[in-house]
């Protein structure tokens, strides 16, 4: 006796309703997107003036007070920090307490700028320095910290943040799309920071000489940033799934990138942008590259405080996103074997 052959029900084909949803969804996101990046990238650009700047003063206070004044009356651009004499204030500069100081003497102002901290806000001193200065008396300018030769305007070092980033999602993204989980995820993940730091340290500081300080700190630097940025992404995929790698991606490329300041100054960005930049790891790992690089290492704390924080929440959420899995995995085993159990009886 043969038994009836039972044919599958044909396929539903898409409903008109959903494929116009996922056209308008397409159509409306695209936009978006386009608005957001313009918003990141155009605004903070246009936007691009002193806030608070650090500034120091120095010298003798009837000469110094006047100028302190006049800086200190425009509109919030400028923290006067004062010091008694010019070699205080070099030290101050050379600290990264100021981005550079106006010293009064009796010829008139002395500017003493920072190129290596940002050859944007050097510029923006000698405009603002040549305003005090008496009308057709020279306003000198010594460059207490001066950029690189190979990098005179900061232009390689501000190119060094995007790549970092995009070689850092890459990462994150990568190891959560293989299928890699815990112990084994986290050791790709530091293994290929280490080595990111380490082509990233041989191709600016010894290639082209855009870094100039201890060769090993900037490759730790670079391995750091690598690992803060590839940690949080594939943190967010093992919580969020694969959606994770976007929200990672668009947190760190997105908005990192236009909001780290490394091209011109934190202090020159609209707020909150300038403070969000600094706790996200682009920015983050752009203050400590910039310290470790031209300034033997000074202001390193609270960035790489930051970095080494995105890092191991990112580690933490990659083990945590493997433990519940794991945890699922028995639950989900036994409900297939009942449902076979039931299938069969």
């Amino acid at each position: 006796m043969s038994t009836p052959r039972t044919t599958a029900p044909p396929a539903t084909p898409p409903t008109t309703t959903g494929t116009g949803r996922h056209t308008l969804l397409v159509t409306l996101l695209a936009p978006a997107l386009a608005a957001l990046a313009l918003w990141a990238f155009a605004w903070p650009a246009a936007r691009t003036a002193p806030r608070d700047l650090p500034l120091g003063v120095a010298g003798a206070a009837t000469a110094a007070d006047p100028i302190a004044r006049q800086l200190a009356a425009r509109d919030g651009a400028f923290e006067i920090h004062r010091y008694a004499d010019e070699a205080a204030a070099r030290s101050a500069i050379e600290d990264r307490t100021v981005y550079g100081a106006v010293v009064a003497t009796q010829r008139g102002p002395k500017l003493l700028t920072a190129t290596a901290a940002s050859p944007v806000v050097a510029q923006l001193l000698q405009q603002a320095v040549r305003q005090q200065a008496p009308q057709g008396a020279p306003a000198p300018t010594v460059d207490v910290a001066p950029a690189p030769a190979a990098d005179p305007r900061g232009s390689a070092l501000g190119s060094s943040v995007l790549p970092m980033a995009i070689a850092g999602v890459a990462a994150g993204a990568l190891v959560s799309l293989r299928g890699l989980r815990g112990l084994r995820a986290a050791a790709a993940l530091v293994a290929t920071a280490v080595l990111v730091g380490a082509v990233a340290a041989a191709l600016t500081h010894s290639w082209l000489g855009v870094l100039t300080g201890n060769w090993w700190a900037e490759a730790g630097v670079l391995a750091l940033s690598t690992l803060a940025v590839s940690a949080a992404v594939a943190g967010f995929a093992a919580l969020l799934g694969p959606a994770g790698i976007g929200v990672g991606g668009l947190l760190m490329v997105l908005l990192g990138n236009p909001f780290s300041g490394v091209t011109s100054a934190p202090h020159l960005l609209p707020e909150p942008v300038g403070f969000l930049g600094q706790l996200l790891p682009p920015g983050a790992g752009g203050s400590l590259l910039r310290s470790v690089a031209f300034f033997d290492g000074a202001r390193a704390t609270t960035p790489a405080v930051t970095l080494g924080a995105w890092a191991a929440l990112g580690l933490a959420a990659v083990l945590l996103g493997a433990a519940t899995r794991n945890r699922r995995a028995p639950g989900a085993a036994a409900a297939e074997r009942r449902s076979g159990v039931a299938a069969a009886g």
